[in-house]
């Protein structure tokens, strides 16, 4: 066993692929017990094992394999991951485990494969097992089937898709295997078990003798609807009801309803394979059809039925066959051929389905006509066929034609046409059903039962019974109203014998289905008996007067207005009369009356009635008011009292204070009693012939209104109109069309019965009374509103005169919106729901339309005519074309029967001719026009092939085929289009500009519909296919078009549709659909009669369409007006949005004189009053979930003392429209009354937050629009919200953060950001905190985002109460069940992460297991992503505070990350420790991605910042410093996160330092000052600390911009550029008398500034400036402060590489380096006292690399022979001042032989000691005899053996170092990379921390080893530094260990005193450079850097997550440094050489 041990080492994956099958045994069973274990199903751990799961189960070895499977099972069971091995394993199983001979194999196999289903993978599984089927080992075939079966039985036929399994099933059947056919037994009879007989037709093939055994075993299956008994992971909630009713002894009934929708009924015409037919026919068909002979054509006919026996047909091009079979149907005598004809029409039309559609309306009229045959096998034949054919296409398709046969005078038709509706109706649900179509069939059906004939009485009945029992006596009854009880009675018996079919197409099922739904409306059948209606209803009480929509149940008495009107007055709704039967009250004999009167009034009142004495008569009249007044409802015998006061005198009243008194009683009796229509026509005439009197005319008025409201408008307008025209009274006529105008707006229109009012208004035009006639246009104006343009199609043939000013009217109407109804509604809505109210709405413009008088055109359409159009020259196409054209102008409207012509028009559409196609479609856009909605049933034959045409490839012709479109769209609607297979082909067609086209016409249309056909399923797949779809827009309008899918589909549906694409695919639709899905439109609200425009829109039908377009901000309505231009006098309807606009342009010129003065008024003091009296409790406090009417009047009141009147009236109107037009205007004055806004700013913040609860989306965009104006000008007027407005304001705007819509959001957004600006972030960030309590999960989402961005924005301290409490507060939302909002809460905490590192977790406290898990692995995701945090603008005005003491405040608040971003990417180049910037490794080792971009811009940024700086002096800054006085320097890794409040001084100071370079020159100078003040303060210059090269870098930026840009600018005044200068040299030289401060500069930012300096001293514009000479004086002072106090070393270094560049660059002046120059001897002369604070190894680097760039013969040459003197004295002085020793500091210089500087040297010290007379210093002559020691080579290698043997032992270590360090010390050229190369990485830092140990001992001068140089890791890859480019060596940007800033300080000031810079540009050099050649790190300029750094770290990036770190080492440097490879390094220096050449050029 010994190799057992090795294996039992290893860890568990591992063992589980080992060779031996015992590890695998072994590593199985552990497994298992770890998947049992780990109850994270989002564990890491799963991944491990993600690949080996297949081998698992596919194990060589049988008792693995069995441990294997075990163990997959659990994996599968419980690994989130497990999904993705689904297709492996399956297959898996399948292959390898299916033919195991162990039974427990084959059992855990199906086990895997049933768990596998349950997580959702039910598919793949399937496939797989599909798949297995084909296998030729009969074991796996049985075991696929099982497995099949058995997850039938559980799951279910919804989850298991039966359709493939069933297409293999014969083949199964014919298996040699018994077992396999065992099997498929047993599968066949599960399938029966869901599906029942729907299996039947599939199998029918199969050998008789195994389907009799079948049939057996299926009657055995019990009748019983099979469960679902296993559920999958997302059914959950299904599953615990199962249980429950398991629990509960599986309770029937209970489950009964659930289980019928659970079964989804599965059609077996699903399951069969398409056959194709028409290729099939014989070739001679059309030929024999059409012959003489009967038996030619019963052969033809013998051979289309055998055909169309297929169950299922292939769709195709069926018009012709159709025809031809409708031609024998209708013309043949055979009545044979007929029968014949008629079965093969049933034939197509039952395997077609949906797609004989198109066909049924060309069919069903000759069929039904066809009727009058009596041979029964014709009838029968004929019923068939009409039946099949019904139910491929809709009622509402076919009514028309219908219809038109129900009036035919043939019994025999009539009684079969009246049997074929019953039948239809069977199919219909009352959603099918709708009002619209049962008006016209009740209608017609009621002459059946009138009819003489039984039998067609008999079949009326049945039809009537039917849909009564369909729809319900709600919706029929009304209909019914004339119907005598008999006949009632009969109707209702026959509505209790139907049966429904109740949409099972298949009849299978129907039975199980039945008694439910009838179950369900019997009581409702009951509740009205005949009986109560005959009761006297007067005596029935109830308030419930006139409901629209009266429950079965309520009384009948309620319902009084009698459809009566609706029935007789032609076309009158029936609708909004009563929904119960209605009934007049009887009339009583005067003598009833009488008694009944005195019952109630007092004596004395019934005998003053006809007294003599009018006065008497005038006190009866105030007894009689009195005792109305009194009177109880239930108790007013309405009629008795009515019919006293038309008593003698009655309404010939001479006395007009009686009549007035009279007319005012009878307001009050109506008002008050149960007032029928008997009692209304008692007083109604009395009431027309006083309308016109001047004393009486408005009492008159009052009580019609009050009888119109009792009785319903409709009926009482008609008996008023009618009494009024039959008399001869004009002034009656007048004033009762104007009562009626008045009426129409407070009821609504209703009901109306349009066509009678439409004849009597022509009357009233043609009267010779003018007042008639001007009320008659008024009334015209009223009715235009409800009705729209259709209106005026019958005034056609008026006057001209007249008809322009009917124009005129209307144009006046146009645009308003009709009134809310004001009357009559409070008792409809108390029961009518929103159906009704929408459909009258919606028919109103319909009925105008149906009444219009339409032509027959059919007899036009000749064949002639239609063989032109299909001639074979074009010029003939045209003119039938022309003809057509002619025909349809001169009809106007016309019917909907227009012959052949569709046919011919369609075969135009694919004209050749181009032009021809477009001249069809604008024949095709005129008939839509013409014929109205009855355009409807050309949808499938006419309209679809438009849409074909949208794929043209011309643009002309596209556009033309939309137009047609959409003008056909909006007679039919979109339902026709939908329905049916039709588009979702169109769609399935590879033509990009068909589908682009098609796809935005469908993403306009969709969302303004409510409800779509179950059809628009079928484009989906289509839609996906767009999605990936080559072409670029085909995609675009793809995911345009997906919301609105979803927006009716659901979310869910198009989710699972995705399953049939490819895996590639599928991911990233679904990622789509997850996106669509946050865009995703809510569906458009019911739109209520209130806000409908009819003025709108050509036809009513399209109403709801514009209205609700505007709702949802699409462009529907701007982008074309209605394409309906309808040949009506050139009243081409404008879209709603057009007329809105227009209201504005032309106010009445009454209004216009009183709108000119300013809007807001101000009032002294008036907002502060405002503020106490709401504190005071005087007033309501601004705080409501939704505003009730007491808020809105207060704040009406408080506004009508500072508000214009008019405005006020348009603020606070009912309709929309004037909102908008209000905010227009508010937005208009905004900029000119600022001090108005401000002063009623509480008042106008207030209004908009009830802007936010409207629901029109017009008036949110506009209110947001006009918000975001007015927060940007409060923040230019630097005005501060006050707590009272942000109250009542801020709560409500974030309500509106979760709008489904996107822009709102986005709008809503902006204006959040924007109002930081005016109020503090922190008091934001409390009531953004608030709105992610909300139910809205996108307000959530919203909220959490914007939570996150204040963080980003303003640092930790916005977070309110305290950010612990914040935090986990945001955290809660982690684990939040909206996707959306767990994203938001995991991003908005990565947010903070970013900005507060590590300590948020300490914060956060405890989170679940599972969001924390969430929470870092997307911490961890986001520091993969390399961006540094994002940096808002410095454009972001920082918080304005109104008092200074708030200023202390602020600045902690203060914008913590405002820093310009470039200067911040400018930092991170420098690697500056910019202590805000979350000093976390992500800045170091994520090379931030926008690094690649800016260096062009820092060059020239010339943007322009606004910025306002918060102060910096106001802080009490002492105490802020302690901390940094006590260093405890013990302490390493520290949180980074110290002291906020030294932090923030830091952020305060960075955000300063960035207004510096500015381009705003205000802004700069003001940053200037501020620092200048705080570096003349002693005790708080030490904050600048840390801060210095940012500070100069920001300074020579702002330099460089007067240089390149200010300078250039003419239109800048010259005295600002001086002022800035003048700044920018004070603050430095404060800075530089620091010396503390000025010693931070690092070399590369000094070289930059001295450069700045110096150009600016050479810039001969400033000399010619005023007070240039004293700018110029000024710089030279400081030139010498900076050269005297910076860091010696630094300062000598920049200056050296500042030489050499100005030599190299051909552009520089010579002005330029002999400046440089000059410093340099500056430099010189310093030396002497500065020569030991200097690093000379650095210095002399940088003369060597100086030499080796110039070499003396260079220098010889150049013009001036300054540089080489320069050169020469300051060697000669380094060497006066060090003698000898200077030789020792030529460590850093690599390869010495380079360059001249050694042999300069050496000859410089021979000179001065030849002149001293000195003895040569041992030192010289090793100098001098280094060559020859390098000879010995040999024994070199054995000295260093020697020492690194030592090294290596544990004993020697020490000492071997330091022989080692000797020993390097002595031979520094000695090798030792070859001893290195073998060792390991830790060996090799180890003896390189060893050396530097060494080193620092014996310099003695206290170096420090810096923790953080380059990691040891660099060492192989360090770039030998070629010419004067950067070294390699790269310190991670930001330096140390990130410990607390404190410390950095300190850090950095004891670096310089080493030498070693701060910049950190040479950090140390590696190991094997420190030991052998020193690496030459030089200093280029600053730019120079960044550039060579950012190339490095770039490439590096791939590597260094490639690097196999020793965990040590990291530590060891601080933060993993980045590494550069070679290679890469070199290649990139070039390219960034030539482009620093070419910035530095230009910028010369």
């Amino acid at each position: 066993m010994g190799d057992d041990s090795e294996w039992m080492k290893l860890p568990i994956d591992q063992k589980c692929e080992h060779k031996l099958w015992k590890a695998r045994l072994n590593g199985y069973e552990e497994a298992l017990k770890l998947f049992q274990k780990i109850d994270d199903e989002k564990s890491p751990e799963w991944s491990k094992y993600l690949g080996l799961i297949k081998k698992f189960v596919t194990d060589s070895n049988a008792v693995a394999q069995l441990k294997g499977l075990e163990a997959a099972l659990a994996y599968v069971e419980n690994a989130h991951i497990a999904g993705k091995t689904t297709g492996e394993v399956a297959s898996g199983v399948v292959n390898k485990v299916f033919n195991q001979p162990k039974a427990r194999a084959k059992e855990l196999g199906l086990d895997i494969c049933l768990m596998y289903i349950e997580i959702e993978k039910g598919e793949a599984v399937q496939e797989e097992l599909l798949k297995g089927l084909d296998n030729k080992n009969p074991k796996i075939i049985v075991a696929c089937i099982e497995t099949l079966r058995k997850a039938l039985s559980e799951f279910g036929s919804k989850i298991i898709s039966l359709k493939p399994i069933i297409k293999v099933l014969p083949k199964l059947f014919e298996s040699r295997e018994k077992a396999v056919r065992d099997e498929a037994k047993l599968l066949a009879v599960e399938i029966y078990r869901w599906i029942r007989d729907a299996l039947r037709p599939p199998l029918q093939n199969i050998n008789s003798v195994q389907l009799k055994e079948l049939e057996e075993e299926w009657v055995k299956v019990s009748s019983a609807a099979p469960k679902q008994t296993r559920f999958l992971r997302s059914q959950q909630e299904l599953k615990a009801k199962f249980e429950q009713q398991q629990a509960a002894g599986g309770d029937a009934d209970g489950g009964g309803d659930d289980e019928e929708e659970a079964v989804p009924q599965v059609d077996a015409y699903e399951l069969l394979e398409a056959v194709e037919i028409l290729s099939k026919l014989p070739k001679d068909f059309y030929e024999k059809i059409e012959a003489k002979k009967w038996q030619e054509r019963k052969e033809a006919l013998e051979a289309v039925e055998v055909l169309v026996k297929n169950p299922k047909l292939e769709s195709g091009d069926y018009a012709d066959l159709v025809k031809v079979l409708k031609k024998v149907i209708g013309k043949d005598t055979n009545v044979m051929l007929v029968a014949l004809a008629a079965k093969c029409l049933a034939g197509l039309a039952s395997g077609l389905r949906k797609k004989f559609g198109q066909y049924a309306g060309h069919v069903v009229p000759t069929i039904l006509e066809k009727f009058k045959e009596k041979k029964p096998q014709v009838v029968q034949a004929l019923q068939e066929a009409i039946d099949a054919i019904f139910l491929t296409t809709t009622l509402q398709n076919i009514s028309e034609d219908v219809l038109a046969v129900m009036d035919n005078k043939n019994p025999t038709i009539k009684q079969q046409t009246s049997l074929f509706i019953a039948r239809s109706f069977r199919h219909c649900t009352p959603s099918t059903l709708p009002k619209s179509l049962l008006k016209p069939f009740c209608a017609a059906l009621l002459k059946h039962i009138n009819d003489s004939a039984p039998e067609v009485r008999d079949a009326g009945f049945e039809a009537l019974g039917t849909a009564l029992k369909v729809a319900g006596e709600k919706a029929v009854n009304p209909f019914l109203a004339d119907v005598d009880k008999l006949k009632l009675d009969r109707i209702k018996e026959c509505a209790e014998k139907v049966e429904l079919v109740y949409g099972k197409k298949t009849g299978v099922a129907a039975e199980k289905k039945e008694s439910k739904p009838v179950a369900g409306k019997a009581p409702g059948l009951s509740g009205t008996g005949g009986d109560k209606e005959t009761k006297d209803a007067a005596s029935k009480p109830g308030p419930l007067k006139k409901a629209p929509a009266v429950k079965s149940g309520v009384p009948p008495k309620k319902g009084k207005p009698a459809a009566a009107a609706g029935m007789g007055g032609a076309g009158a709704k029936g609708k909004k009369g009563p929904e119960t039967k209605e009934i007049f009250e009887s009339e009583l004999s005067i003598e009833v009356c009488e008694e009944k009167a005195a019952a109630v009034l007092p004596a004395s009142c019934i005998q003053q009635l006809d007294s003599g004495n009018w006065k008497e008569r005038l006190a009866c009249m105030e007894e009689f008011q009195k005792a109305v007044e009194l009177m109880e409802r239930s108790e007013m015998p309405c009629q008795a009292l009515v019919r006293m006061l038309a008593k003698k005198p009655g309404w010939k009243e001479t006395n007009f204070q009686v009549m007035q008194m009279k007319l005012h009683i009878v307001a009050l009796i109506a008002q008050k009693g149960n007032f029928s229509k008997t009692s209304a026509q008692v007083v109604l005439d009395g009431l027309v012939d006083k309308v016109g009197d001047v004393k009486c005319g408005s009492n008159a008025k009052e009580a019609m209104t009050a009888i119109a409201e009792a009785c319903q408008l409709p009926w009482t307008a008609e008996q008023v109109v009618a009494m009024a025209f039959s008399q001869k009274n004009p002034k009656n006529q007048s004033e009762t069309l104007n009562w009626l105008s008045n009426a129409i707006k407070e009821f609504g229109f209703s009901g109306l019965n349009v066509k009678a009012f439409i004849s009597n208004v022509k009357t009233a035009l043609a009267a010779t009374n003018p007042a008639v006639r001007t009320s008659a246009i008024t009334l015209l104006g009223v009715m235009y509103l409800y009705v729209g343009p259709p209106l005026r199609m019958f005034f056609e043939d008026e006057k001209p005169a007249l008809l322009s000013q009917i124009d005129a009217e209307f144009e006046k109407m146009q645009g308003q919106t009709a009134p809310a109804p004001t009357r009559g509604i409070s008792r409809h809505s108390a029961v009518g729901g929103d159906d009704g109210e929408e459909e009258e709405q919606e028919d109103v413009g319909n009925d105008v339309v149906d009444l219009l008088p339409r032509t027959d055109i059919s007899d036009k359409i000749t064949a002639e005519l239609v063989s032109k159009i299909g001639d074979k020259t074009w010029k003939v196409r045209k003119e039938g074309l022309d003809e057509v054209t002619s025909i349809i102008n001169d009809a106007k409207f016309i019917q909907p029967n227009i012959g052949e012509l569709p046919a011919a028009l369609k075969s135009r559409l694919n004209d050749s001719n181009k032009i021809l196609v477009q001249q069809t479609l604008s024949i095709l856009q005129q008939l839509a026009t013409a014929m109205g909605p009855n355009i409807k049933q050309h949808v499938k034959n006419l309209g679809i092939p438009v849409i074909t045409v949208l794929g043209d490839s011309k643009n002309n012709v596209r556009a033309a085929a939309l137009a047609t479109v959409n003008a056909w769209a909006e007679q039919t609607g979109m339902k026709e289009w939908l329905e049916g297979e039709d588009l979702s082909e169109e769609l399935k067609k590879e033509n990009p500009f068909l589908r682009q086209e098609l796809l935005g016409w469908l993403a306009e249309k969709l969302p303004t519909l409510r409800s779509v056909p179950s059809d628009l399923l079928l484009c989906v797949p289509h839609l996906y296919s767009c999605l990936e779809d080559r072409n670029g827009d085909v995609r675009k309008k793809a995911q345009d078009a997906l919301p609105f899918f979803m927006m009716h589909l659901g979310f869910e549906k198009m989710a699972k549709a995705t399953s049939k694409l490819k895996p590639t695919s599928k991911d990233q639709v679904l990622a789509m659909l997850e996106k669509a899905k946050a865009n995703m439109p809510a569906k458009p609200a019911p739109a209520k009669p209130s806000s409908r425009v009819v003025g709108g829109a050509a036809s009513a039908k399209f109403q709801p369409a514009s209205v609700l377009a505007e709702d949802l901000g699409s462009n529907t309505m701007e982008s074309k007006p209605d394409p309906k231009k309808a040949k009506v006098g050139g009243a081409s309807s404008k879209a709603k949005g057009v007329q809105g606009k227009k209201v504005l342009s032309k106010p009445n010129l009454k209004e216009d004189d009183d709108k000119s003065g300013p809007i807001f008024i101000i009032v002294p003091n008036g907002k502060e009053q405002r503020m106490k009296d709401e504190k005071g409790l005087k007033v309501l406090k601004w705080n409501f979930t939704t505003p009730r009417d007491e808020y809105i009047e207060q704040l009406k009141t408080q506004m009508s003392s500072c508000v214009a009147k008019w405005l006020q009236d348009e603020m606070f109107h009912a309709d929309f429209q004037h909102h908008n037009k209000a905010l227009a205007v508010m937005i208009e004055h905004l900029e000119s009354e600022k001090d108005g806004v401000i002063s009623c700013l509480d008042l106008i913040l207030k209004w908009l937050t009830l802007r936010f609860f409207d629901t029109n989306t017009s008036v949110l965009m506009k209110a947001l629009e006009y918000l975001k104006l007015l927060f940007s000008l409060l923040s230019q007027e630097e005005y501060h919200l006050t707590e009272n407005e942000a109250s009542s304001f801020i709560p409500y705007l974030i309500l509106k953060v979760g709008e489904p819509k996107d822009v709102i959001r986005k709008d809503v957004r902006a204006i959040l950001n924007r109002m930081c600006l005016i109020y503090p972030a922190s008091k934001m960030f409390t009531f953004v905190m608030e709105g992610t309590k909300s139910k809205n999960s996108k307000q959530r989402a919203e909220c959490l985002e914007e939570l996150g961005c204040l963080v980003e924005s303003y640092g930790m301290n916005v977070c309110q109460p305290t950010p612990g409490k914040a935090l986990k507060e945001m955290a809660t939302h982690i684990g939040d069940r909206d996707n959306t909002v767990r994203n938001a809460a995991l991003n908005t905490i990565v947010t903070v992460y970013n900005v507060h590192g590590d300590q948020v977790f300490k914060l956060i406290g405890n989170l679940s297991e599972k969001d924390m898990s969430m929470l870092e692995e997307r911490i961890k995701r986001s520091a993969k992503r390399p961006s540094a945090a994002p940096v808002r603008q410095a454009e972001e005005k920082p918080q304005r505070t109104q008092n200074i003491s708030a200023n202390a405040s602020m600045l902690r608040k203060g914008p913590a990350e405002d820093m310009s971003s470039k200067l911040k990417y400018v930092m991170i180049h420098y690697g500056l420790q910019n202590r805000n910037m979350s000093s976390h490794s992500e800045t170091t080792h994520a090379v931030p991605r926008e690094f690649q971009l800016d260096l062009d811009e820092i060059e020239n940024d010339n943007s322009t910042v606004r910025c306002e700086m918060p102060a910096l002096v106001q802080h009490k800054l002492d105490d802020i410093f302690e901390p940094v006085l006590i260093p405890e320097p013990k302490i390493r890794a520290v949180s980074p996160h110290f002291d906020d409040m030294h932090s923030n001084t830091a952020s305060t100071i960075n955000f300063v330092i960035s207004q510096v370079a500015s381009g705003d020159i205000n802004t700069s100078v003001q940053a200037l000052a501020q620092i200048d003040e705080v570096l003349r303060q002693e005790d708080k210059a030490e904050a600048m600390s840390g801060h210095i090269d940012q500070f100069l870098i920001a300074t020579f930026m702002q330099l460089r911009l007067i240089y390149n840009t200010h300078m250039a600018d003419e239109k800048l005044d010259k005295d600002e550029i001086v002022k800035l200068y003048s700044c920018i040299i004070g603050s430095m030289i404060s800075l530089f008398q620091i010396e503390s401060l000025a010693r931070e500069a690092s070399t590369g930012v000094l070289k930059d500034l001295m450069h700045g300096l110096i150009t600016l001293m050479l810039d001969s514009r400033v000399e010619d400036l005023e007070e240039g000479e004293q700018v110029i004086r000024s710089v030279n002072l400081l030139v010498v402060k900076v050269l005297e106090k910076s860091d010696q070393t630094n300062i000598l270094s920049a200056l050296l590489v500042l030489l050499q560049d100005s030599l190299l660059a051909t552009a520089s002046s010579p002005k330029f380096s002999e400046l440089v120059m000059k410093c340099l001897w500056r430099m010189v002369r310093l030396l002497p006292e500065t020569i030991n604070s200097i690093n000379l190894d650095r210095i002399l680097l940088d003369i060597h690399i100086f030499m080796k760039v110039f070499p003396k013969e260079k220098l010889k040459q150049c013009k001036s022979e300054f540089p080489i003197r320069t050169l020469k004295t300051l060697l000669h002085t380094l060497c006066k001042l060090k003698g000898p020793k200077i030789l020792d500091h030529l460590t850093m210089i690599d390869n010495k032989n380079e360059s001249e500087l050694e042999a300069h040297l050496c000859r410089v010290m021979k000179h001065s000691m030849d002149q001293t007379g000195n003895k040569a210093d041992k030192d010289t002559e090793k100098g001098a005899s280094r060559i020859e020691e390098k000879a010995s080579k040999a024994k070199v290698n054995d000295i260093l053996a020697e020492i690194f043997k030592k090294i290596g032992s544990k004993e020697n270590t020490k000492e071997g170092l330091a022989e080692l360090y000797e020993y390097k010390k002595k031979y520094s050229d000695a090798d030792i990379e070859p001893f290195l190369k073998n060792s390991s990485q830790f060996f090799q830092s180890y003896v390189e921390r060893g050396l530097r140990l060494i080193e620092t001992e014996r310099e003695g001068k206290g170096r420090i080893a810096a923790s953080t140089g380059i990691s040891p890791q660099m060492e192989g890859t360090c770039v030998p530094a070629s010419t004067h480019t950067v070294s390699s060596s790269i310190g991670n940007t930001n330096g140390e260990e990130v410990g607390p800033s404190v410390y950095l300080e300190r850090l950095k000031i004891l670096r310089q005193r080493c030498g070693l810079d701060n910049a950190k540009q040479e950090d140390r050099p590696p190991l094997t450079s420190l030991l052998s050649k020193p690496a030459l790190p030089t200093v280029a300029s600053s730019t120079d850097m960044l550039h060579s750094k950012l190339s490095q770290l770039r490439e590096s990036r791939e590597q260094y997550q490639h690097l196999d770190l020793d965990s040590n080492q990291t530590h060891s440097s601080g933060i993993g440094t980045t590494l550069a490879s070679p290679s890469s390094a070199a290649a990139n220096i070039d390219d960034l050489k030539k482009r620093l050449e070419r910035i530095k050029s230009s910028r010369k």
